[in-house]
């Protein structure tokens, strides 16, 4: 009778288990300082991007996704912790912490997991992952296996194709892509580097420059911003100071676009081939926003609009047809996305993570706790004249405390989208402007951790290199 029972038991357990909804696979793409607003489905006239079109088109966009610090490092440690800057205390993960990052606690839970592209956080190496092609760098040309030229977005490609052909067959997975386009190759002289193929696009068209992109709009801005040390004042020259100049650069930012998006597309189509397109969520994001020539600044850092908002689309198959092509304008973050990954593999969310799980949002569904704001954290260590800042965000309001000399800013975000008024000397917005005070107050405490003015030196881009393992 016992071994009857026991018989039984496996049957039961089997027929359960056959049942059972199996977890989606995960692929994660991330593109590298795209600005949130040059995709064709988030309106840009010129761009040419019909694959995230198509997929914006079957799933959900989040309108006002942001990130917490606008930098690649800290915004990449921020999606694998699902933790703010002052939690982490800088670009990394530790020993301690990586068993509570997403890719850790999917792998535990029996997911195959790969990295491909991007690493620019410390402590994060192939050791984490079943199939890792991670690098630092560079961020167009490169060198294969065989010492041939290459082009970064292709040697993605052909990374993602292997991973995809190659993974066990029954086992779930996770694929996170890190592209490093359309990130500038910061010691070229020519800065963005697209592919031959994709050179003739946009060459008949001209590029409107934003309406902030104006010597009126840099005055402004904080003293310490218009400084001509100041990094973005320095970017800014080498790509957009003469008309000439921004058309070139940005068209061949637009062009390294277009390259991702063409490699977003193959990796979806090989999906599909697999029979894998049902049973696999996909989200594209962007590690942090970007300026091009707006208040006539060049990269990120800033706690404007340019530089802290990124795209975000998330494609859940298993969703009703009805949410697909839905916008989301709910506040959300990159922290966001580590607790959602973990909800949507069946995995519970480590009590470390302090983002807060999308899939309510994805069904339609809004909490009725569901933030209305937002802390901003940025700091930087003393090789670069790169001010840092703190800031309340919501979709109403902005404040932003700067460390230089505690300069204070307040933009109405509904009567001045743009930024170009601040409001914080205006006496009609006195009580506003206390407000926020107040709030930043309340925020750091709730988010914790390091104050930003206590961390020092930052490792950002000390990355140790790890040995590719297939």
């Amino acid at each position: 009778m016992k071994i009857l029972a026991i018989v039984l038991a496996f049957v039961t357990g089997a027929i359960h288990a056959a049942d059972a909804t199996p977890p989606p696979n995960i692929l994660f793409l991330i593109a590298d300082d795209l600005s949130w607003h040059t995709t064709g489905y988030a309106g840009d006239p010129l761009v040419k991007t019909p694959r995230l079109d198509a997929l914006a088109a079957e799933g959900v966009v989040f309108t006002h996704a942001a990130v917490t610090t606008s930098i690649c490092m800290v915004s990449r440690a921020s999606m694998l912790t699902g933790r703010w800057l002052s939690q982490m205390g800088a670009a990394k993960v530790t020993p301690e912490t990586w068993p509570d990052t997403w890719p850790a606690r999917l792998r535990a839970a029996g997911y195959f997991g790969g990295h491909i592209g991007k690493v620019h956080v410390k402590g994060q190496t192939a050791a984490g992952y079943d199939f890792w092609t991670g690098r630092n760098g560079p961020y167009a040309w490169m060198k294969d296996n065989l010492g041939e030229k290459i082009h970064t977005i292709d040697m993605d490609t052909r990374n993602a194709l292997r991973f995809l052909q190659t993974r066990p067959k029954d086992r779930p997975f996770f694929l996170q892509v890190a592209y490093t386009v359309p990130h500038a190759e910061d010691a070229d002289p020519k800065q963005y580097l697209p592919m031959p193929q994709d050179e003739p696009l946009y060459a008949g068209d001209r590029v409107t420059p934003p309406p902030t992109a104006t010597d009126d709009h840099l005055r402004r801005l904080p003293p310490f911003l218009q400084r001509d040390s100041n990094e973005s004042r320095v970017r800014w020259r080498k790509r957009f100071d003469t008309p000439e100049k921004y058309q070139e650069y940005t068209k061949n930012y637009y062009r390294l676009i277009s390259g991702m998006d063409r490699s977003i597309g193959i990796i979806l189509d090989e999906l599909a081939k697999q029979g894998l397109a049902e049973n696999t969520v996909v989200v594209f994001t962007g590690d942090n926003g970007y300026f091009l020539g707006e208040h006539e600044l060049a990269d990120k850092w800033y706690a404007y609009e340019e530089s802290l908002r990124v795209p975000l689309i998330v494609r859940d198959p298993r969703l009703p047809a009805a949410r697909r092509g839905q916008r989301c304008d709910e506040l959300v973050l990159n922290v966001d996305l580590a607790p959602t990954f973990c909800t949507l593999a069946g995995v519970p969310v480590p009590a470390p993570m302090q983002g807060r799980e999308l899939t309510p949002l994805l069904r339609g569904e809004t909490p009725a706790n569901w933030r209305r704001d937002f802390l901003y954290q940025f700091t930087w260590s003393a090789q670069n004249d790169i001010p840092g800042a703190e800031a309340v965000c919501s979709k109403d309001w902005k404040y932003i405390r700067w460390q230089e000399n505690q300069t204070e800013e307040l933009f109405d975000l509904r009567a001045d989208p743009r930024e170009e008024h601040n409001l914080s000397h205006d006496a009609v917005r006195t009580a506003e402007l206390e407000r926020l005070r107040s709030r930043l107050t309340e925020l750091r405490q709730e988010v914790g951790g390091t104050p930003i003015d206590k961390i020092e030196n930052m490792p950002f881009g000390d990355v140790p290199k790890a040995k590719p393992k297939p």
